[in-house]
């Protein structure tokens, strides 16, 4: 166990603030809008409300992701791609929770941004010298805001991130300061830690049950505490929040007495909400509601940032675990962790110009929003109980997770789905078509494995070397380098062999055969050479965590230093005159690419998988490239996957007697 994960300290403490909880702490921002939105403020719908929120926090985020789901750390790394590699090997299905975990966490990144400058940007309409602003205007600012903070990505966030975590202390203490000031508005709120109330409200106010999928908004960003366990620590976040909830309870609780006392018996309508009306920003001074404002928006900035990040991180792993195409993938700096996806950057930030175009407030944004992010809590719930199977827990204490997870949620999930028509049909469409990717590009690989052929590497060593030494047979390359995809370093792909030997041979001094392999642990980085033939067939196998970017260009040239280094191999050339100079012999990789041949008989849903897999391939990053390859040294040989080919073929040999005869 690694020991910044048990481990606290200030600078951790601070980090923590900064970096995750930027989604959950900008929810009152938006949380009691939702939940007052066209109906009459009263006792029971605030009380009940508020007890709903403490216990959602308390249930969901405190028992759920700060004690139980945070020991389930893979090596110090979190998050829903790392639970999954630690339980992978016990069911092939789980695969499916954790896809549909991710792409979920994928969409959430696409509306988080837009409702919380949103919300943000709207208490502009609570300013008097600014009442007169438009929505469009509104609207214009957050794109603005959402373009410059897309933009900045490419240049990494090492440096501002240093300011995130003094940013998020002013704004976490302005929430506990605003909501401790107006606990004497009513103190009947405080009736709001005791559970009743929030049943109370669930089971007797009108259509009560569905007010969950307002109170949902509450936790939204708790999944973010497990995702960024290797940045922060367990301790960190567990001691950080203990900070953060009482800030958020103290705020909603002030948030609710200044509405009983100042709107009891008023019904909030969407059109009072749509010109700017926001308990949020109600319980601020007016002479302060410009600064509070600007906090405001740098913390939703910061909470931006973070889903960003994390969009960039899941599909790095993603990536590595075979479950979405290649990328290419920028390191903006040295920081552990930090890098830039261009593709998932401009898919983000289309998907959020989108949203916000298309909802236009936040009001609209918030009957939206939540709905995707329960898939994921549903798919870590399924996939921790199986964690807990793997470290033995005792079977009743798993079933009693499982019925309280999967039911809690599960309420969250139905009540959620009333939001479906009002916009939640649109993260759920985002969602779908990022599974679906995921799923095709997973299964299409089980499709191809199925039809490789493996050969035993030792029948063919005496031709290797037979064609090695061939002078009659011009050399195609001093040293030849093949990627290959198999696990066992005796076997090879035949079609490799096939490449080497048939047809116009390929001779060369060294045959080097590199072979990737992913780890479950996120940043192993070590390397295997086994020696075949000594200075004539050498394998070497890479076996690189799950967050280790396959920079195999560069990690082969170390190789061969090393190797070079403790005389275990002569890289120089072999041509007399060249060998008299010391000349280094040149390196050619080649790159064995399938495609889907026209002579198959696949089954019609796996002829449609690999279709979309091959169209997908040819929009994502190539071969050599997702293995940070040079194009200058590389041939890529295209082969045909035959898959099954046509057993049936009516094909009649006509003779020249009989045409004539005809």
């Amino acid at each position: 166990m690694l020991k910044h994960v048990n481990k606290a300290s200030a600078a951790g403490l601070v980090v923590a603030l900064g970096i995750i909880y930027g989604d959950i702490g900008t929810s009152p921002l938006y949380v009691f809008n939702a939940i007052i939105n066209g109906k009459e403020i009263n006792e029971l719908l605030i009380i009940g409300g508020l007890s709903c929120i403490i216990w959602t926090l308390t249930l969901q985020t405190t028992l759920k992701y700060v004690v139980l789901t945070l020991k389930a750390d893979n090596r110090g790394e979190g998050g829903i791609f790392s639970l999954y590699t630690l339980v992978r090997r016990q069911k092939r299905w789980l695969v499916i929770p954790a896809m549909l975990g991710g792409a979920a966490l994928l969409a959430d990144g696409m509306i988080t941004p837009p409702i919380s400058v949103t919300s943000a940007i709207e208490g502009l309409k609570q300013i008097d010298s600014f009442k007169h602003v438009t929505q469009l205007q509104i609207l214009a600012i957050v794109l603005a805001i959402l373009a410059l903070l897309f933009f900045l990505q490419r240049f990494g966030s090492a440096s501002i991130g240093k300011l995130f975590g003094p940013i998020m202390i002013v704004w976490f203490g302005m929430l506990a300061v605003f909501g401790f000031v107006h606990f004497t508005d009513d103190l009947s709120i405080f009736k709001a830690f005791n559970p009743y109330y929030a049943v109370k409200l669930l089971t007797q106010y009108p259509k009560g049950f569905w007010l969950l999928g307002a109170v949902f908004l509450c936790t939204t960003g708790a999944e973010a505490l497990y995702s960024d366990l290797g940045h922060c620590g367990r301790a960190n976040i567990r001691y950080s929040w203990i900070f953060v909830k009482t800030c958020l309870i103290l705020n909603y609780l002030g948030q609710g007495a200044w509405l009983l006392s100042q709107h009891s018996g008023d019904v909030i309508t969407d059109e009072i909400i749509k010109g700017g009306f926001n308990p949020f920003f109600g319980v601020m001074p007016e002479s302060f509601r410009l600064v509070g404002l600007i906090i405001a928006t740098l913390a939703a900035i910061i909470a931006s940032q973070a889903l960003i990040s994390g969009s960039f991180t899941l599909i790095s792993e993603a990536i590595r675990l075979n479950l979405w195409p290649r990328m290419k993938i920028n390191y903006p700096s040295e920081a552990k962790g930090q890098l830039f996806i261009p593709g998932i950057n401009l898919l983000l930030f289309i998907g959020c110009c989108t949203i916000v175009i298309y909802f236009q407030t936040s009001s609209a944004m918030e009957a939206a929003y939540g709905l995707a992010i329960t898939l994921c809590m549903l798919s870590t719930s399924i996939l921790f109980s199986n964690y807990l199977v793997s470290k033995r827990t005792f079977p009743f204490l798993i079933y009693v997770y499982l019925i309280v997870y999967l039911g809690l949620e599960g309420c969250f999930l139905v009540a959620n789905l009333d939001k479906f028509k009002h916009g939640g049909f649109i993260a759920l469409m985002v969602g779908g078509a990022l599974f679906g990717v995921m799923y095709v590009w997973f299964r299409s690989r089980k499709i191809k494995n199925r039809y490789v052929e493996f050969v035993r590497l030792e029948e063919y060593i005496s031709k290797l070397e037979e064609l090695s030494n061939d002078i009659t047979v011009p050399k195609y390359a001093t040293h030849l380098v093949y990627m290959t995809s198999a696990n066992n370093p005796k076997e090879i792909e035949h079609k490799i062999i096939y490449s080497i030997l048939s047809g116009k041979p390929k001779r060369a001094d060294i045959y080097w055969f590199v072979h990737v392999d992913t780890l479950d642990d996120p940043y192993t980085c070590e390397y295997v050479v086994e020696h075949i033939i000594p200075n004539d067939i050498i394998r070497v196998e890479f076996r690189l965590g799950f967050r280790v970017a396959p920079r195999v260009n560069l990690m082969f040239k170390k190789v061969v230093e090393e190797l070079v280094a403790n005389k275990e191999v002569n890289v120089t050339s072999r041509y007399e005159s060249q060998q008299r100079n010391n000349v280094v012999g040149d390196f050619q990789f080649v790159v064995m690419e399938k495609f889907l041949s026209t002579d198959h008989e696949l089954p019609f849903t796996e002829k449609l998988i690999m279709q979309l897999y091959f169209w997908i391939k040819e929009i994502s990053l190539s071969e050599e490239k997702g293995f940070g390859l040079q194009q200058s040294n590389v041939v890529v040989e295209k082969y045909p996957l035959i898959v099954a080919p046509p057993s049936k073929l009516r094909l009649k040999r006509i003779y020249m007697d009989d045409e004539e005869e005809i």
